[in-house]
């Protein structure tokens, strides 16, 4: 697997890429940061790594650009611990946030799980016929993690494609909060409960600005169902 790490701070630089490429990851670096996505397509890698302190600009206006193109998973690292840049780094499409100082050791097993849950996604996908029977013309391209609707494809996120896969796969059940937590994260614990309801709410305004609306229901206290009607 190949990794891009963009980080700006030498040392720090060069012990993550020690340490990653001791359990036989590939770790790439940005040296210059004029042509930082010039360096992104050159790579094309698995997972990105993306500090948010940078010179020139910061990791947040490259997230923008990467999101815009990539749908590549990006943890960030970042100084920053507020609660408000967390959920900023989340609505950007970033799929994990890691304040710094950490533990490198915390940091491989959030790398390994994120790629892991890819992984798994990719071989449970739902074949596509059977979402547009079940949900008229509603559809996810897992390839791409777009979602189509009638002629019209959207972008999505990482985690919101993760949250519709979930959701369409077990539609007309209630899916709790931790479930929905444990399919994006893992461990609930390194995650804050807002972050799920921002990318909820994203979802929910995806699926509005196509049309559909009331397809998500709120149980609130509990969890999400997924209707099967779009009205």
């Amino acid at each position: 697997m190949n990794i891009l790490l963009i980080e700006d701070d030498i040392k720090l630089k060069k012990y993550i890429s020690e340490y990653l490429q001791a359990y036989d990851y590939s770790v790439e670096t940005i040296e210059d940061f004029d042509n930082v996505m010039d360096r992104v397509r050159e790579v094309n890698p698995n997972l990105i790594i993306l500090d948010i302190n940078l010179p020139k600009f910061d990791g947040f206006y490259f997230l923008r650009l990467i999101r815009k193109i990539y749908t590549t998973p990006v943890i960030i690292l970042s100084a920053r611990s507020d609660e408000g840049e967390q959920i900023r780094g989340m609505e950007l499409g970033a799929d994990d946030y890691i304040t710094k100082p950490f533990v490198v050791g915390i940091l491989l097993a959030k790398i390994n799980a994120l790629l892991r849950r890819i992984n798994e996604y990719k071989e449970t996908e739902i074949d596509e016929y059977e979402i547009n029977k079940s949900n008229d013309e509603l559809s996810l391209i897992h390839e791409s993690m777009k979602l189509k609707y009638k002629d019209v494809i959207v972008e999505l996120t990482k985690n919101e494609y993760r949250l519709l896969n979930i959701l369409i796969r077990k539609k007309g059940e209630i899916i709790t909060r931790e479930e929905m937590l444990e399919a994006l994260w893992d461990d609930v614990s390194f995650v804050d409960d807002n972050t799920l309801t921002v990318n909820m709410t994203r979802v929910k305004k995806k699926l509005s600005d196509l049309g559909i609306e009331n397809t998500i229901v709120t149980k609130r206290g509990v969890g999400y169902v997924f209707n099967k009607s779009n009205n």
